[in-house]
This record gives C-alpha cells, structure tokens and sequence, in this order.
C-alpha cells in the first residue's frame, strides 16, 4: 500500500503545514447487485493508499458503507458478496406494504455488521433513507447500524418500509441516489461520488421488481445531477445496462468498478495535491 506522504503530488502539501491534509469523503451510491462495484472502488482505494475520512451511502451503498466501517475490508466485503443467497431475505409475506417481509435480511445485517453502532465505526458514516410520511431525506449518524441499513434498502413495494421514532422509512436512493452532499455536510474536504445507478431502456420488463426498480431509475435521472454537483470527483462504473438483481456477474461487477477507479485515479492525486492551494 502505498503511504499518501510518500505520492509526488502529495508532498507540496506536507512540508510547512506538517501533516496537514484535506479530509476526503466518499459518497457511495444505491443500484442494487450493480452496488458490488463499490468493492472495485474500494479494492483501489485501498491498494494504492487513497485515505478515506468519512462516508455516506444510499441503499446497497449503505451496506458498503456500513461493512467497511465495522472494519471489512474490499476482500472481505467480496467473500460475502459471493456467499450472498436470496434464500437469505425471501420471507415473502401477504403483499400489503411489500412483498418481502425483511426479518431475514435483518438479521442478515445485524451478522454481518457484527451488531456494532455507528459510534463503533472506524471513521464517521452516514446511511440515508427516506420518510414516506414527510417526503424528506432521513440522515443516520448513530444507532444500531442494521436498523439504518435496513431502512435505506427497503426498496418502495419490494421490502416492508421500516418503522423507526415515528417514521416510516424506505429506500435512501428514493430520494439521495448518490448523497454527496450528507458527506460534504459531514466535513469532506473532497468529495468522491460512485454512481453505480442510472437509467437505461430495455425492452424486456418481466417483472414486478422490474417494473418498480426501472421507475425508480427513470425519477432518478434528474435528481442526482443536481446532487452530483457537490461533489468534487464523480467515478461511474458502467454498469447501467446489467440488472439490479445480477448477482451472478459479481467478479465482473467488481472489475469494474476497479476499472473505473484506476483510470480516475490520476484525477484524485491531482484534486488532492491541489487542495493547498484552496487553503
């Protein structure tokens, strides 16, 4: 792993102001199995010494997010992405506010983000969802992880909404597909968006998860350009065209957003080593 002091366009920035160096937020994004590429991204950030300061993720973003805070790591993170089973979540139940009951996956989280709080956290994380009763965004900052990342995957009509302190509560990408601005809010210096989601026409529509998910892209599409303003490095894996259910495509899901990363990484050092300048 390669030491941040030691990169070339990171060395103007030590010397007289010491250690001193921009804080980097990495907004990670929602898009179902197409959010196995956040592991490529962070595989990167990890191997060529990318510092990460703080999170926030929507949806399976969340997941990421809350994984890497309670200290996996991107192979870790893939080793469960791989032994990921829909028998794991599919307790379907009389369709009233979902068809999927959600108690399984539940305590899928609760496992595997070894029940810890957000207080637990090696560094700051913030999971997003969305209130149906007011419309607004609902930021997690403390609490129990799994109950934050339960909320934000609860896709509308897929999972039961989440009940918490009088909201009910569905999926963070409802509203925030790529919350840039919750880590800008949260302190980020740089902010670094993944967006793993977006819009793509297809003409084979089999299913009500189809139908819900590609509605929920299409009303997408305008809000997150506005969004993706706040953040200083946007990296979109092209992975619009596979589904949101492709869990048989995770290696190449993960080359992926390994790709992209890579070929942005000139990109970052340059935002990094210019951050001096704004000071």
């Amino acid at each position: 792993m390669i030491d941040i002091r030691e990169h070339p366009l990171i060395r103007p920035i030590t010397g007289e102001l010491g250690m001193k160096k921009p804080k980097i937020g990495v907004a990670l994004g929602s898009g179902g199995a197409k959010g196995f590429a956040h592991i490529g991204v962070l595989k990167v950030f990890e191997e060529e010494g990318v510092p990460i300061d703080m999170m926030a993720g929507s949806s399976m973003g969340a997941l990421a997010c809350a994984l890497y805070g309670v200290g996996h790591n991107w192979e870790s993170m893939k080793k469960l992405a791989i032994a990921f089973n829909r028998l794991h979540y599919l307790d379907l139940t009389v369709p009233k506010t979902g068809l999927i009951n959600g108690r399984k996956v539940t305590g899928l989280i609760k496992a595997i983000t070894h029940q810890k709080r957000f207080e637990d956290c090696r560094l700051p994380i913030g999971i997003v969802a969305t209130d149906l009763k007011t419309g607004e965004r609902v930021v997690f900052k403390k609490g129990w992880l799994y109950e934050a990342v339960r909320a934000s995957i609860s896709i509308p009509g897929i999972f039961t909404p989440v009940k918490i302190g009088g909201k009910i509560l569905v999926d963070g990408g409802v509203i925030d597909r790529v919350p840039a601005t919750v880590v800008r809010d949260m302190g980020a210096d740089i902010v670094i968006a993944v967006d793993v989601g977006g819009f793509t026409p297809k003409q084979d529509i089999r299913t009500i998860f189809d139908v819900i998910t590609l509605s929920i892209d299409i009303m997408q599409e305008q809000i997150v350009k506005l969004q993706q303003s706040s953040a200083d490095i946007v990296l979109k894996p092209p992975v619009a065209m596979l589904s949101p259910k492709a869990l048989a495509n995770i290696d190449h899901l993960v080359e992926i957003g390994e790709e992209t990363a890579r070929a942005q990484l000139p990109m970052i050092w340059e935002m990094i080593g210019a951050w001096k300048e704004r000071l």
